[in-house]
């Protein structure tokens, strides 16, 4: 894989000698780059607080550390340059990371993300690193096991990921099409019956739903609606989407999502995630990629800012892991 401006990027600031990053960063990074990754770190403006306050931290917890993408793709959306990414940061987990205790183990920290990047520098950056799967790796986290599966997510089953071969618009704008009209669907709950919206329509009966750890990896629909739309959808019946950072089609692979991507009310009574509850009105950050197999989806990339949605719920879940890792039992 020939590496983009992204790829370069980290690659040359995980080989920088620490004296060298801050440069690094100072190179690539505009000097009003908007850098967001999710929570603990949220929003920073800025090479030297990117640096500081997400890089240096990360760099330190994994000495060795190394990107390893699984999807990658770029495109434009409304003249400006985007690259959409998910895959893992992978590293020897020899200091803390946030909090997170290390291990001395192999840390593969799954990450998805929005990037734009205009004049040679990246503008901004929008980052969703799994922290609460680093947890369930540690063996620290205070949540409630995940309903669906825990653990590696899988790259795309026709393993070309970042080689999407030549681009096809017509190609691109069917997957394009089928996503909005899956989203389209999606927003036809009524409230009642999960089967007002016909996934059957848009999804193949095996289609994989790669979730962010606390929710899980899904499998088929019946799967998808038990593990995470049912818990979800009845806990926020009000839940839309609403902002959209960039929408982007590269043949068989579509990407989109937003900082935040959806707003809701925390009114519902299914425990989702094991929480009552709240009344809360919340926005979530949210980045999806998906591919097409045919005239139906087959699988999609999911990333949730889980610990951040927690936080407006009222639930603090760094703090929770560091009350936990207090306590007698880890004394």
């Amino acid at each position: 894989m020939s590496l983009n401006i992204i790829e370069k990027f980290y690659q040359n600031y995980f080989t920088a000698s620490q004296s060298e990053q801050e440069e690094v960063a100072s190179n690539a990074l505009n000097a009003d780059v908007k850098w967001c990754v999710a929570h603990p770190v949220n929003d920073l403006n800025g090479p030297q607080a990117a640096d500081e306050a997400f890089l240096a931290p990360l760099k330190h917890a994994l000495p060795d550390a190394e990107r390893r993408p699984l999807i990658v793709m770029d495109g434009e959306y409304e003249g400006r340059t985007w690259y959409n990414s998910t895959g893992y940061f992978v590293g020897t987990f020899e200091n803390s990371l946030f909090g997170i205790p290390a291990t001395g183990k192999t840390l593969y920290l799954r990450y998805t993300e929005m990037v734009c990047v205009e004049n040679g520098q990246i503008t901004e950056s929008y980052l969703i690193p799994d922290f609460i799967d680093a947890m369930n790796q540690a063996r620290v986290n205070p949540m409630r096991r995940s309903l669906g599966h825990d653990g590696l997510v899988m790259a795309p089953a026709t393993a070309d990921g970042f080689n999407h071969g030549e681009l096809c618009p017509e190609r691109s704008e069917k997957s394009k099409q089928l996503v909005e009209d899956m989203l389209g669907c999606l927003g036809r709950f009524d409230g009642k019956d999960l089967y007002s919206m016909d996934l059957e329509n848009y999804w193949h009966s095996d289609f994989m739903w790669y979730g962010p750890a606390a929710i899980g990896t899904t499998r088929g629909i019946k799967g998808f609606r038990n593990h995470h739309q049912a818990p979800f959808v009845f806990a926020f019946p009000d839940r839309s989407v609403d902002i959209e950072l960039n929408i982007l089609a590269q043949n068989d692979y579509v990407s989109t999502g937003g900082w935040p991507h959806m707003h809701g009310t925390h009114t519902g009574h299914s425990g989702w995630l094991g929480l009552a509850p709240t009344g809360k009105h919340i926005e979530l950050r949210v980045m999806d990629i998906w591919r097409r197999d045919g005239e139906l989806l087959k699988e999609n990339w999911v990333a949730i800012d889980i610990a951040h949605i927690m936080l407006q719920l009222g639930y603090d879940l760094f703090g929770q892991m560091k009350e936990q890792l207090e306590g007698p039992a880890y004394a």
